[in-house]
């Protein structure tokens, strides 16, 4: 939901269907009685990144329609890292123009939060390694879809100033803003190998009408990964001299690579990260360093057979459930990989994106629930009026 565009009695009508029925009531009841001026104390209970933007350009646009003024000291800037329970931004104003908002403003800042901890994590994890954004289509609907990408690129950012070089775009126009773009990546999907026929027409058909782009060709359509991959760059040998094509690995997990099983992804490895198998902690961990779909094998075999067919400039663009976990296990494989195309920064667990509001003050008198004085601690606020 969003306050831009609408009405005062509109906004009013629409945050009131939205919000739950007790700050509803709890402002009818200020309203009668006499209005106070609070401050709220935003936190959440686990670490994150703060990305508080959405939620405060929200407020801006609310208490512009309802003419009034929230003091905001934001205590945690845009990108910072912030401990578990440590508030990240306090909301000054009338408890009549801040009771019915908490639902609202506390949706509009969680996710995003804990999205952007994830990206930045991810970002650390490969940091000469660049991502791009893919999250749309593991989302609920335009509104999550813009939370999640402004949370991968304030997640980036965070770690590009510690060196990474983080997310250099996303896959669709809507959010590409957030990346600093004006149109968003990406070439073909396995509908398009489909309907082509074959890997190499599929190629030839994006080429033919898109050929000042670089070409990336997902190559498990037809399970050949390595045969099919190579065959397109014998297809097009000077875009792969030039650098200008890549293979994209998103083979599934109930697969393995062309040419791979147990014992020869255990050899591979060998060949190239020993150490990787020897200092693997759990299940999940040996399955993405020598598993079915996209294993840190899987890339190391890809990587060899590119060179060895001469094709050392072609790059290798990965998929299929890079999470944190992942990136940080292709990164003790020391994965050849150029990019990582990945919606995974979405939190698997929902219940840890629950942001928590708390009242603090009340007519500047201290005062809040037992258990929560922890939140009365307010050092190095930075303020803002919205």
């Amino acid at each position: 939901m969003t306050a831009h565009g609408a009405s005062a009695d509109e906004l009013g009508r629409d945050i009131a269907a939205r919000t739950d029925a007790y700050f509803n009531r709890t402002r009818g009841v200020v309203q009668r009685f006499g209005d106070k001026r609070v401050t709220y104390a935003v936190f959440l209970r686990r670490p994150v990144i703060s990305a508080p933007r959405l939620m405060l350009d929200w407020l801006a646009s609310v208490a512009a329609a309802r003419a009034t003024e929230f003091d905001i000291d934001l205590v945690q800037p845009e990108g910072s890292w912030t401990g578990a329970g440590e508030p990240i931004v306090y909301i000054t104003g009338g408890l009549t123009e801040l009771a019915d908002l908490e639902t609202i403003l506390l949706q509009k800042l969680g996710p995003c939060c804990v999205a952007a901890h994830n990206a930045y994590q991810m970002c650390l994890a490969l940091p000469d390694i660049g991502f791009l954004a893919m999250e749309a289509r593991h989302c609920a609907g335009a509104e999550m879809q813009d939370m999640m990408a402004y949370a991968a690129s304030v997640g980036s950012t965070a770690a590009q100033r510690e060196g990474a070089r983080g997310f250099v775009g996303n896959a669709n126009d809507g959010t590409a803003h957030w990346f600093g773009a004006q149109a968003g990546r990406g070439t073909m999907p396995h509908a398009l190998i489909g309907y082509a026929g074959s890997t190499v027409r599929a190629a030839e058909m994006f080429h033919a009408t898109y050929p000042d782009e670089p070409l990336t060709v997902l190559t498990d359509y037809f399970g050949r990964e390595i045969a099919d991959g190579i065959a397109v760059c014998r297809r097009f040998p000077e875009l792969a001299t030039a650098g200008r094509l890549a293979v994209r690995l998103d083979t599934h997990g109930g697969r393995f690579l062309e040419g791979l099983d147990p014992a020869e992804s255990y050899a591979v490895l060998e060949r190239h990260a020993p150490g990787a198998i020897r200092r693997y902690r759990s299940e999940t961990e040996l399955r993405y360093l020598v598993g079915t779909g996209v294993s840190a094998a899987a890339v190391w075999r890809m990587r060899e057979a590119l060179n060895e067919a001469g094709f050392t400039a072609v790059r290798i663009v990965v998929s299929s459930g890079f999470n944190v976990e992942k990136c940080r296990v292709m990164a003790d494989a020391h994965a050849p990989i150029d990019l990582v195309g990945t919606g995974s920064f979405i939190p698997d667990l929902w219940s840890e994106t629950y942001a928590t509001a708390d009242i603090v003050a009340y007519d500047g008198v201290p005062m809040v629930k037992v258990g929560r004085e922890f939140l009365l601690r307010r050092n190095g606020a930075r303020r803002r009026s919205g």
